[in-house]
């Protein structure tokens, strides 16, 4: 996003503690020097990325407890979204990636030992 050259003004001048005067004229868009590439949009994306990671994780702990049908996928759906969008939560994401295969693997046991897909603490 570029700003105006109004836009700039106003903050140059009220950073210096000049009062600022509305011309009332209609923005002018800043030439665009091609030289700076905006990075609002960058940040936004690596935000999300850290949150898949963190996500990713958070559902794959909780998975090998309840719901791991579904919290086993989602997690590494979210851990493998977050590596390829290049978060730098890394080591969240690979926790979560492994935590949703634990849930899987834990699905896979639960299935063959008892015949259904449910917990049986009470014996």
């Amino acid at each position: 996003m570029t700003l105006t050259l109004i836009d700039r003004t106003r903050r140059t001048d009220a950073a210096h503690g000049k009062d600022v005067v509305d011309t009332g004229a209609a923005p002018q868009k800043a030439p665009d020097s091609g030289s700076r590439p905006d990075s609002a949009p960058r940040r936004a994306a690596g935000r999300e990325a850290d949150g898949l990671a963190v996500a990713s994780f958070v559902l794959g702990l909780v998975g090998l407890l309840v719901f791991n049908i579904l919290l086993g996928p989602t997690a590494i759906v979210m851990a493998l979204l977050a590596l390829a969008r290049r978060t730098r939560r890394r080591g969240r994401a690979w926790l979560g990636l492994a935590l949703g295969v634990a849930d899987l693997a834990v699905l896979a046991v639960l299935v063959t030992a008892n015949g259904t897909v449910a917990w049986s603490l009470g014996g």
